[in-house]
């Protein structure tokens, strides 16, 4: 048996495995507050006391804590962890009897597909665009969990609206991810949630054309993949190119723009279901496709809003960054990890009934956002104009030390498209940026992962 072979047949149980959780997460989305709070205190606690035990680097981050009576607040007391920190101290954070760095990276190295560890574990690493390669490890349980978390609010509304424009007939789904090891991805999307449903991965990474072409090929009623590769797809049917129909569209890996969601919206009339993760924590938030922003996973997932100091901030206080504590990841577990994303809440309860808390969609990570000496120009003010101009599909915008070098695919008009910019940037505090427009029939995206950085900083 070969070792793709072998991989899909262990994978099989996986996903019989995640089906058969499903109930159990669905049913929490309508979990009143109390309920949720006891559940994560309890995953909380467990999490902490076997780190502690197992771990000499979070046993040394622990010492005078006492994880048996810990609460969410209580884990203010604990220092943030940095990406830095967790690769370079792996072997200290590892709980998984037999892995180590060393091992992890041959497994990496020399696997030709995904595969898993004697113990059900499984090897990944991440592209490295914010400027740290990661390595990261899953244990059997945390992908179940990830990918419940992943499918849940999707599958909760298919039940509650299958009298309605739910299809009758086969179910196919169409996973546009990285395709190929080493990216989580591809394992994580490519689940198909219902026993009827056929799916098949279409590699993101691949020109536009093949990936288009391939879409329609399947004539998917499901639509997972990048944000930035569905919003194209979505913009390829307006204009006629792509006759596809699907009813559901999941979104990730990257931000969803306010015009990608305007394209979906416009071309199917899908309900879309946008999703906030991270290789490290897995799932932080999905939308349910009905009220606004995403809901937290919080039962799987503690989210802490901070300052620059690290203190934790109030509800309605804006914050510099975010912490996370990812309750199911005792292979390898991340506490208090600093994801770099600006995150805000919303108040009230969802439209959809859930009690579980919302934040604002992700509009992109802070080193999104370029500096000119003192000052910051945010993403925004590009994204504004590049991003609401129908004759661009795609964009991507390098830092220069004076603007930047603008691609697009597309037919825009280039001093159009320079002067609008100009005038962006000036409002922003950039006087005469010195912008230039190239037209290119594709931009690469990262070979492996399939993800476009849309915004490259002057030091990358």
């Amino acid at each position: 048996m070969d070792e793709k072979t072998s991989y899909l047949a262990l994978r099989a149980a996986h996903v019989h495995a995640v089906r058969a959780a499903l109930e159990d997460h669905v049913a929490r989305v309508d979990w009143p507050v109390d309920r949720i709070e006891r559940y994560r205190t309890e995953r909380l606690r467990a999490l902490l006391s076997y780190a502690r035990s197992r771990s000499p680097f979070h046993a040394a981050r622990m010492k005078g804590f006492d994880p048996a009576s810990a609460t969410v607040a209580d884990l203010a007391r604990l220092p943030p962890m940095v990406k830095q920190e967790a690769q370079d101290e792996w072997d200290a954070i590892v709980t998984e009897p037999g892995l180590d760095r060393a091992e992890a990276e041959r497994i990496v190295g020399e696997q030709m597909w995904f595969s898993y560890t004697p113990s059900g574990c499984q090897v990944f690493s991440s592209g490295g665009s914010s400027g740290v390669r990661g390595l990261y490890v899953w244990s059997w349980e945390l992908f179940v969990t990830l990918a419940c978390l992943a499918w849940r609010m999707q599958v909760r509304d298919e039940r509650s609206q299958r009298d309605r424009a739910e299809p009758r007939g086969p179910m196919r789904l169409a996973v546009i991810e990285a395709g190929e090891p080493p990216h989580a991805s591809t394992p994580l999307f490519d689940v198909a949630s219902d026993p009827r449903m056929q799916t098949v991965v279409i590699p993101a990474a691949a020109p536009f054309e093949e990936v288009r072409d391939g879409v329609a090929a399947v004539g998917p009623t499901h639509l997972v993949g990048y944000a930035s590769v569905v919003g194209r797809l979505a913009r390829a049917t307006i204009a006629g190119e792509l006759d596809i129909h699907p009813v559901r569209v999941s979104t990730n890996s990257e931000p969803l723009s306010e015009e990608d969601r305007e394209a979906i919206r416009a071309a199917w009339g899908a309900t879309v279901h946008n999703l906030w993760g991270s290789t490290e924590i897995g799932v932080q938030a999905v939308g349910c496709g009905h009220g606004d922003g995403l809901h937290i996973c919080e039962d799987e997932v503690v989210l802490e809003r901070v300052d620059e100091s690290g203190d934790p901030v109030a509800a309605d206080e804006p914050a510099a960054r975010t912490l996370a504590t990812g309750l199911a990841n005792r292979a390898f577990p991340f506490i208090r990890y600093d994801l770099g994303d600006e995150v805000t809440l919303l108040p009230g309860r969802c439209a959809c009934g859930s009690s579980l808390a919302r934040v604002t969609d992700i509009a992109g990570r802070r080193d999104d956002d370029f500096r000119y000496g003192e000052g910051t120009i945010p993403a925004s003010a590009f994204r504004h104009v590049l991003g609401t101009d129908p004759r661009i599909s795609e964009y991507q915008v390098h830092q220069t030390a004076s603007g930047a070098r603008v691609l697009v695919v597309g037919s825009p008009d280039p001093a159009v498209l320079r002067a609008s910019l100009v005038a962006a940037l000036r409002r922003q505090g950039l006087p005469d940026a010195e912008i230039t427009v190239t037209q290119v029939p594709r931009i690469e995206r990262h070979a492996s992962t399939g993800k476009l950085k849309r915004f490259v900083a002057l030091n990358d």
